[in-house]
């Protein structure tokens, strides 16, 4: 009987302390949903009740996260009772293309106060597991997934990944050992995915090995499904009435940054860099799965297929400006164009762009290659709603 008490005693004053934890943290309840109707009613976004609903499983995470970390910077308090105390779980969202998960993650984000924390595109940070590992292997000693999750962990006690997707087993296995080893150093995961983890898997060999990840994922996650029903990246996409524009004026030029802005969720243009082998691209902005970029950085610069190719996997619209008529002085350029425009097809990737013709009277007739027609047919196609429904 005296230990039920207790138990009922401790209850009582542990949802008093959470509850006191978060208000000292200057976090109220709905605090998501507010952030949320002040950018409907600003028009920056329209009103989506499963965006709401999705919004409060974020806040949920967010009240508990702000106890977790009240209650490891508070000093002498016993170490099983704060075991206790911690609740906070790995949320994953996942929903269709252009739904809004990458704006909900944004508000969820921006409104985290904990400094320890980082947002990452997940190709990216699997590019940097590879790299970390490859240098370990010449400098380190020991196993290094152990000392890859302690440098996550130290840089990040909060990571949020965008566009979540595994199709290598072999990146699978790794990944089921570096996120076991972060889940027990306290590290909490937000991801946003297109997939339901049982459906991350394509087919392949060995599904087993994979299997073991996503049971992982799901024993230590909460599964949240955001079941909007317009796409929202198309409809932006049509307000433009076309995504290409024509000729290059400082009309449409302001029409690209707008065009940012409203797939961006309004956030500040700034450079982003991005790393390619060594190499790197510099973006006029960058935001979530939507880069803006001119037709100088991308196709004067040298760069060939493997920088695209980055490109297609980060982001799922590309704004780009300022594309001149080509013509036999500048063949280089025209061929990078071309690259980047399969490897934007292929990957079906939203292009939105300003140029100084419509696409047939783009090429000088002196510059006489096919990949030339095969570019203006592509052109032509990516306005088209087949293509634009096919990215989804």
């Amino acid at each position: 009987m005296t230990s039920v008490l207790s138990s009922i005693m401790f209850k009582k004053l542990l949802h008093k302390w959470q509850s006191a934890a978060v208000i000292g943290e200057g976090l109220h309840p709905g605090l998501l949903e507010k952030c949320y109707r002040e950018k409907v009613e600003d028009k920056q976004i329209d009103y989506d009740p499963a965006q709401i609903e999705a919004l409060k499983a974020l806040q949920k995470l967010l009240e508990k996260l702000l106890i977790d970390n009240a209650q490891r910077q508070k000093t002498g308090f016993n170490k099983s009772r704060a075991a206790l105390l911690r609740q906070s779980r790995n949320l994953y969202l996942f929903g269709g293309v252009g739904f809004g998960k990458s704006m909900l993650m944004d508000l969820f984000y921006e409104n985290c106060p904990i400094e320890k924390k980082r947002r990452v595109h997940f190709h990216t940070f699997m590019l940097e597991v590879h790299e970390f590992s490859h240098h370990w292997r010449k400098t380190g000693n020991g196993d290094v997934i152990l000392a890859l999750a302690e440098a996550i962990n130290k840089q990040a006690s909060l990571l949020c990944f965008d566009e979540f997707h595994v199709i290598d087993v072999a990146n699978a296995v790794i990944l089921d050992r570096l996120f076991r080893r972060l889940y027990e150093l306290g590290t909490v995961i937000v991801s946003t995915s297109n997939r339901h983890p049982d459906d991350l898997y394509q087919g392949g060999i060995t599904p087993e090995l994979f299997q073991a990840f996503i049971e992982r994922l799901k024993e230590v996650s909460d599964i949240v499904e955001l079941t909007a029903e317009k796409d929202y990246r198309l409809i932006h996409v049509k307000i433009a009435n076309t995504v290409y524009n024509t000729p290059i004026t400082p009309e449409t030029r302001a029409i690209m940054e707008n065009r940012y802005r409203e797939l961006a969720h309004c956030v500040q243009l700034k450079p982003c860099v991005v790393t390619v082998l060594g190499r790197e691209i510099t973006l006029a902005a960058a935001h979530g799965d939507v880069a803006l970029s001119s037709f100088k950085a991308l196709c004067e610069a040298p760069l060939g297929p493997a920088d695209y190719l980055k490109l297609t996997g980060l982001f799922k619209t590309l704004i780009l400006t300022d594309i001149p008529r080509l013509r036999a002085d500048n063949h280089d350029e025209a061929k990078r164009f071309s690259t980047l425009i399969d490897a934007l097809y292929f990957h079906n990737v939203v292009l939105i762009c300003s140029a100084e013709a419509p696409p047939k009277e783009l090429f000088d007739s002196e510059i006489n290659a096919f990949f030339l027609k095969r570019t203006v047919s592509r052109l032509i196609e990516m306005q088209s709603e087949q293509y634009l429904n096919r990215t989804r």
